[in-house]
């Protein structure tokens, strides 16, 4: 009789994700390493001070499971103030380990087996296995290149009866492309048209450049009541350590989001809930962040401008696109490796983006870095 224990994986495909890989391999080689998605500077001090004001304090125990209750406040006070929409504090907020948790307990809370759910792409790598391992099937619509646009005519024929939700993310990661007032109306018209949930990821809503105004699903009243929309404070606030997001629902969808919430995490960090509720009393800190990250955007175009790496659209999100076809016909994963290899700087290939892999010539640059770094990486890719 055999000893070894049968395993039927719910994710037989998947390995390590781009990011690992890629963060491990600028470590062995001791590249400047543009590819993971954080900051490399420190946040503000003064929600260091209140996150330790309130740890000293004694609010290390449990939070109530939905979260701070003044914290919801305050951030449906936000959503009034970026968005024109009135938010139950009580029964639309539930605060959450990051918004990669909040969109796993969504996905795990409407997907059932059978269930489709479409995916525009390229997207964030969490959503696809999200999916499958909860028995659902994850379609997907590639966007047009190079503008990254939907047709929302095309995206709704892959629309079946067994289609239960959508899933966008505006600003897009990686594409750092973002829905205008027609993509949102189009989004509202085709969810209602076919009785489907739409979960936005709207992680980057605060940095969007050029001008240009960050519009949420909540915002469009017909939409917010079929929207799950998922937020993270560590994106907002340079934390990404700290894995805190929140989610806002209408009752009916957030009746269903907690059921799942509950018997996963149940609660998350409660003294930095409660310095989180503090800082968003000025609520500069969080609309000055496009003027903040435009400038390092801009300063890495600049920087690169030399170069034959050509800079695609970013209007959004800290991430760049750069086509490098004019400098290798590598596929897009091997020359991201062979750059962290030969000249110093890692960076992530676009096709992980991709349920099929797609390989578009393209790898995405993180420029969520000091300005220091990002002329340094700038020098080593200049001499390409």
């Amino acid at each position: 009789m055999s000893s070894q224990i049968s395993i039927h994986s719910k994710l037989p495909e998947a390995g390590t994700t781009i990011f690992t890989v890629m963060s491990s391999l600028a470590r062995e080689h001791g590249a400047i390493n543009l590819s993971q998605g954080f900051p490399n500077f420190d946040l503000d001090q003064d929600l260091k001070r209140l996150a330790q004001k309130y740890i000293e304090e004694g609010f290390n125990q449990y939070a109530p499971m939905p979260g701070n209750p003044l914290l919801r406040q305050r951030l449906a006070k936000k959503m009034s103030s970026a968005y024109g929409t009135s938010i139950d504090p009580d029964t639309g907020i539930t605060i959450t380990a990051g918004a990669t948790q909040a969109i796993f307990t969504a996905i795990s809370a409407f997907i059932q087996p059978g269930d489709e759910a479409i995916i525009i792409e390229p997207a964030y790598d969490c959503y696809a296995p999200a999916i499958l391992v909860n028995g659902g099937i994850a379609k997907s619509y590639p966007m047009l290149a190079p503008a990254n646009q939907v047709d929302w005519q095309k995206l709704e024929e892959l629309v079946s009866p067994r289609t239960k939700m959508i899933i966008v993310n505006n600003p897009n990661n990686p594409a750092g492309s973002v829905f205008d007032k027609a993509d949102l109306q189009a989004l509202e018209d085709i969810s209602e048209r076919n009785d489907l949930i739409v979960l936005s990821d709207e992680v980057y809503e605060h940095l969007i450049y050029d001008g240009l105004e960050h519009l949420s699903v909540l915002g469009f009243p017909k939409l917010r009541q079929r929207s799950i929309a998922t937020f993270s404070f560590g994106k907002t606030f340079h934390a990404t350590g700290w894995k805190m997001g929140y989610a806002v629902a209408p009752e009916p969808l957030m009746r269903e989001f907690r059921k799942v919430h509950q018997f996963n995490v149940f609660s998350v960090n409660h003294p930095i809930q409660k310095a989180l509720a503090d800082y968003l009393e000025e609520p500069e800190r969080y609309f000055s962040l496009s003027s903040f990250y435009q400038r390092k955007r801009d300063f890495l175009q600049k920087a690169l401008s030399g170069t034959s790496f050509k800079p695609l659209q970013c209007s959004g999100t800290y991430f760049q696109l750069y086509d490098y076809s004019e400098i290798s016909s590598l596929d897009d994963l091997s020359f991201a490796k062979w750059l962290t290899e030969n000249y110093g700087v890692a960076t992530i290939p676009l096709s992980p983006f991709y349920i099929n892999g797609t390989d578009t010539k393209l790898v995405r640059i993180c420029f969520a870095k000091t300005e220091e770094t990002l002329a340094a990486a700038a020098k080593k890719l200049q001499a390409l």
